[in-house]
């Protein structure tokens, strides 16, 4: 399903986006990429909601990414006997591992981890940042706090720990038990919540062993400080601004979601940027001004996708959701600023002879009049690299495998067309000639630039590039061998 622009749209599925027709209404309407987030949902629901997805694929004909977005370590305070108190300002108050109900004095904080890691001067923050405590002073049990924040503490809200890098396992139980089931299933996409360091990739990635593509979300200021690390161990990245907002001043979320988005283009790796960004639209039926001025912000950054999560998950407009999100998308990406500020923002990425083919396929793209880029890929490294260039013209991705195919759905501009395998180049030239024409991306007197790798289905080999008329019999003309 051919799209009017090239960021893409995650769609998070849950209870009203539950069965055929409204997933096939969200992805018609727009959204490339669905999120089954782990944390909401037993196995059996997220099975159902995998299979409802690839049927729709098979009914539209169309590609369809599935990111599955692992729960991480929650932190949680216990229960309360009145089963909630209200915290005063300059208070003292007690978290410790006692599992008895707590009062206005004290609760449970089940995780002896914390206690491991917090020092004298440590901020905790709890139901998303509304209450902030300070710690004066703790061992391996307790934590004695002071007030800095009050507000109403109840059952099981979170816990934040934004100056400590917790001695925690990158994965619980649930976890493990979920990361498994979803790659059996198949997706395409799995979202490690909460890394804290590339060590956390790296044990998740050997967990995973090939069967998904690894995303990182970025949500906690220490995996911020080691951004490069976590990056170069991660097939794909999420600016995650929900609990990045928590842990980490406000103001300060919008340069970090910048200085990210544009190193996960330098090193062409896909990114998310997520998190209310309509959430008025649970709600409503049409957005805030300022909604639409964040999406449009991410898009103006060359995010490659922007993310939808209780709007269309559990909001009463989740199509119409979507549908604001596309429009904003394609009216950003005409506006002639948008290239000004996409091509001002461009670094020039020039290591190996892919680098070189790639950009020179832009360039010849946007200097003649070319109509398309058609790269062959089968690892998606070469749609990749296109796709960091931002070329003007669009991207046909050339695949014989449908999970490359599916994963490049996350990427900004590519427009994948399944392909068999191929041993002759020129035969690599009709097809991308044939799909340009089929697909409606250009006519029989237009030219089209076709990348590939000599020899055929050997990932890493691009190193051809040709400048091909849509006109078979010009092709078979010019090239009779």
């Amino acid at each position: 399903m051919r799209r009017l622009r090239n960021v893409k749209i995650v769609a998070t599925l849950g209870p009203v986006s539950n069965d055929y027709d409204m997933i096939r209404a969200l992805h018609e309407a727009g959204a490339d990429v669905f999120r089954l987030n782990m944390s909401h949902g037993t196995h059996d629901e997220i099975r159902e909601r995998y299979r409802i997805i690839r049927e729709i694929e098979r009914d539209l004909d169309s590609t369809i990414g599935i990111l599955a977005d692992l729960q991480g370590p929650k932190l949680r305070v216990g229960t309360f006997l009145r089963g909630s108190e209200e915290l005063k300002e300059g208070a003292a108050f007690r978290l410790d591992l006692d599992e008895s109900e707590g009062d206005s004095a004290r609760v449970c904080l089940p995780h002896p981890e914390i206690f491991a890691a917090l020092e004298p001067g440590s901020d905790l923050l709890i139901n998303d940042g509304k209450i902030r405590l300070r710690v004066e002073d703790c061992s391996p049990d307790f934590a004695a706090c002071s007030v800095i924040t009050g507000g109403t503490i109840s059952n099981r809200k979170g816990v934040n720990v934004p100056d400590v890098v917790l001695p925690l396992a990158a994965l619980s139980d649930k976890d493990h038990d979920d990361l498994e089931f979803v790659c059996d299933l198949g997706v395409d996409w799995l979202a490690l919540s909460f890394v804290q360091r590339p060590e956390d990739v790296i044990e998740a990635r050997k967990l995973v062993d090939g069967r998904a593509a690894v995303l990182s979300k970025i949500e906690k200021p220490s995996a911020v400080k080691c951004f490069d690390e976590i990056l170069a161990v991660s097939d794909g990245i999420m600016v995650a601004r929900g609990d990045l907002g928590v842990e980490l001043p406000v103001q300060n979320v919008p340069p970090i979601q910048k200085r990210l988005v544009r190193r996960c283009r330098a090193v062409a790796k896909p990114v998310i940027v997520a998190t209310q960004m309509l959430e008025s639209m649970i709600e409503s039926p049409m957005p805030t001004r300022a909604e639409v001025s964040d999406v449009a912000t991410a898009i103006y950054e060359g995010a490659d996708a922007i993310m939808l999560s209780a709007e269309s998950a559990a909001g009463h407009y989740p199509v119409e959701a979507v549908t604001t999100m596309n429009n904003v998308a394609v009216e950003v990406e005409s506006d002639p600023t948008y290239r000004e500020v996409i091509e001002a923002s461009r670094r020039a990425e020039r290591h190996t002879i892919a680098d070189g083919i790639v950009a020179a396929a832009r360039e010849i793209a946007e200097t003649t009049d070319i109509k398309v880029i058609c790269c062959y890929t089968e690892s998606g490294t070469t749609a990749l690299l296109t796709a960091r260039e931002r070329p003007r013209v669009p991207i046909i991705a050339m695949t014989s495998l449908r999970g490359t195919a599916r994963r490049l759905a996350l990427t900004w501009g590519t427009n994948c067309i399944m392909t068999g395998e191929l041993h002759r180049f020129k035969q690599a030239v009709v097809n991308a000639a044939r799909a340009a024409r089929i697909n409606g991306y250009a006519g029989t007197e237009d030219q089209i630039v076709v990348t590939a790798g000599v020899p055929f289905n050997v990932p890493g080999t691009t190193n051809i590039l040709r400048v091909a008329p849509c006109d078979e019999s010009l092709i078979f003309a010019s090239d009779p061998e």
